[in-house]
């Protein structure tokens, strides 16, 4: 694989950063190198932004409105972006249930619902997990019951991601107990709103309402947002966790992270020298750096590659772990750099508006924030314990 990026590709990297220069709001570009927390209003104002560039679904056949990008140019959008402070891009309807819609979904689904995703008219969560099905996926228990032209839903789902903001939720739910427990899974499309649907949030470590529970009590749904067919939901689920994973590798976002992280490290200092000249500390930096370069490698290696899609489930896997795991090695090391200005945490700095005293340099805001919040990743989209397991069963035979 050549590793250069061709004349093509170059061309496409200086327009992204001329965009990014002319589009990206400042002050919204100042809330994200803050790790200030992001208002529902900031997420769609970038996302509007980017849908009228004709950005915002990158790796979408132009068929459907999108872009379709190739992994390189994807892959330079996500590294110019987190450089140059862009809010993240919601992952649930653009890059979770919209591939799945493709796939799976009928010409009616497609028709109704990619435009609404494009266009904002829907914001779209992800209702996966259970109380007790994580990880092991297959054994929730929402279920959902044909009666007549709908479904009738009781449960709960958990670990909603900004579940607070959606008007729709994709669900497995159980419409079978025949069988292997993965044979009676089906993936719903419901509308937040229904009656009998209702959001609890979750607070957590750092002080965040990012994630919700979502409890069903008879809520109908009609049988046209069956995606698929019924009991073959695992097939959707499955699919859609391919997406999710390698999305996880955050390759931009880990860039970035080791960015702000040498900026701390040449200003701290211990023993009278910044903690960048320090050899321990400055090898703990090479390593992971030397990491995270082989990771986008490889991200590119194998995403580019004509046979991806035949290993993309041990793939996904592999660039999930080390993805997760680099991020968290680089959040560790910024809350070290940064000593005692990352104990005394206030999470209302974090919030729009805050006027109170600042607690160190302004390269400290949110730092330990992000490390409390970023503890989940190597849990969420199925734990890196699991992918092991995943990439043992199909890579090795085990």
């Amino acid at each position: 694989m050549d590793l250069s990026f061709s004349d093509e590709e170059l061309a496409f990297r200086d327009e992204v950063r001329s965009f990014l220069k002319d589009e990206l709001p400042a002050q919204l570009a100042r809330k994200v190198r803050r790790n200030e927390r992001l208002a529902k209003q900031d997420l769609e104002e970038w996302h509007t932004i980017l849908n009228n560039r004709g950005w915002l679904g990158q790796s979408w056949p132009k068929a459907y409105g999108g872009a379709a990008w190739t992994t390189v140019q994807q892959q330079i959008f996500e590294d110019e972006a987190c450089a140059a402070g862009a809010p993240r891009i919601v992952p649930f309807g653009l890059r979770m249930l919209a591939p799945v819609l493709m796939e799976f979904g009928t010409e009616a689904q497609k028709n109704h619902y990619l435009p609404r995703i494009l266009d904002g008219s829907d914001w779209w969560c992800q209702g996966y997990s259970e109380p007790g099905s994580g990880s092991d996926l297959a054994s929730l228990k929402t279920k959902a019951v044909r009666d007549g032209d709908h479904y009738v839903v009781n449960g709960q789902k958990t670990w909603t991601t900004l579940g607070q903001y959606a008007n729709k939720i994709f669900c497995l739910v159980r419409t079978s107990s025949e069988g292997k427990p993965q044979e009676g899974i089906s993936f719903l499309l419901i509308d937040m709103d229904a009656p009998g649907v209702t959001v609890r949030p979750i607070v957590l470590l750092e002080g965040t309402h990012e994630v919700n529970e979502v409890f069903f009590d008879d809520v109908r749904v009609p049988a046209e947002n069956l995606v698929g067919e019924e009991n073959k939901g695992w097939t959707c689920a499955k699919y859609l966790l391919l997406h999710e994973r390698t999305n996880t590798a955050g390759v931009g976002y880990s860039r970035a992270a080791l960015d702000h992280l040498k900026i701390i490290a040449a200003d701290q200092k211990t023993r009278g020298v910044p903690l960048a000249a320090d050899p321990l500390f400055a090898a703990r930096m090479a390593k992971v750096e030397m990491e995270l370069d082989a990771l986008a490698t490889t991200n590119l290696r194998v995403l580019s590659a004509p046979d991806a899609a035949a290993n993309a489930g041990p793939i996904s896997s592999m660039l999930k772990i080390k993805g997760t795991e680099i991020r968290q090695e680089l959040n560790d090391l910024a809350r070290r750099a940064l000593g005692p200005y990352a104990l005394p945490f206030v999470t209302e700095s974090l919030d729009p508006g805050w006027n109170g005293e600042p607690i160190g340099p302004d390269y400290a805001s949110g730092v330990t924030a992000d490390y409390f919040n970023n503890r989940k990743i190597t849990i969420f989209a199925g734990s890196n314990e699991i992918q092991r397991n995943i990439i043992a069963k199909t890579m090795m035979g085990l």
